[in-house]
């Protein structure tokens, strides 16, 4: 299929809100989720935060489940917003390795893979986690990563699986968005 026929929405990084960016990746829309919206599903996470009494006044930029200025917000941020659209996400054991994940399509329950992966930069003096969505669209798997310049598509699933496979090894965390039964 010729790559220009294909609409493929893709969000630029900013500061740390590679969970909108991913998020809104997945979903293929600009504004599906806002940082107004990421901001009251971490402000409620807060608020029910059985440990809220041992807060100190740091808390009040670095909240529990996300950064107040910047945005970096956690997987329970993720998890919330994706309940909201009748997502659920299942965390992947790694043990299994990417050929237990079903890519094929044969199970249309899969949306798309969020992936939490581990992040170096200044010669090792910044670490740091990103999100970064995988999605199919029309039969193409593509990594949407907010850190690129243009989505990349995937030549097949098995191109797909050794990538998640490299990705494991080095520490990432591959959650997988289902779409809820009806």
């Amino acid at each position: 299929m010729d790559e220009r026929e294909v609409k493929i929405y893709h969000e630029r990084q900013r500061l740390q809100f590679c969970l909108l960016h991913s998020l809104n990746n997945l979903f293929q829309g600009k504004d599906t989720f806002t940082r107004s919206d990421l901001n009251k599903i971490a402000e409620k996470l807060d608020v029910d935060d059985p440990n809220k009494g041992s807060w100190n006044p740091v808390s009040l930029v670095f909240r529990p489940h996300h950064n107040e200025i910047t945005g970096n917000y956690d997987i329970n941020v993720l998890i919330a917003a994706l309940q909201q659209k009748a997502k659920t996400v299942v965390w992947h054991d790694k043990r299994n390795g990417a050929s237990s994940i079903g890519l094929d399509g044969t199970d249309d329950r899969l949306m798309g893979i969020v992936l939490n992966v581990p992040v170096t930069k200044f010669s090792g003096l910044w670490r740091s986690r990103h999100w970064v969505t995988l999605r199919c669209i029309q039969g193409v798997w593509y990594n949407l990563d907010s850190d690129f310049i243009a989505p990349y598509a995937f030549k097949d699933t098995q191109q797909l699986r050794e990538f998640l496979d490299r990705i494991i090894t080095a520490g990432a965390e591959v959650l997988l968005v289902m779409n809820d039964k009806q």
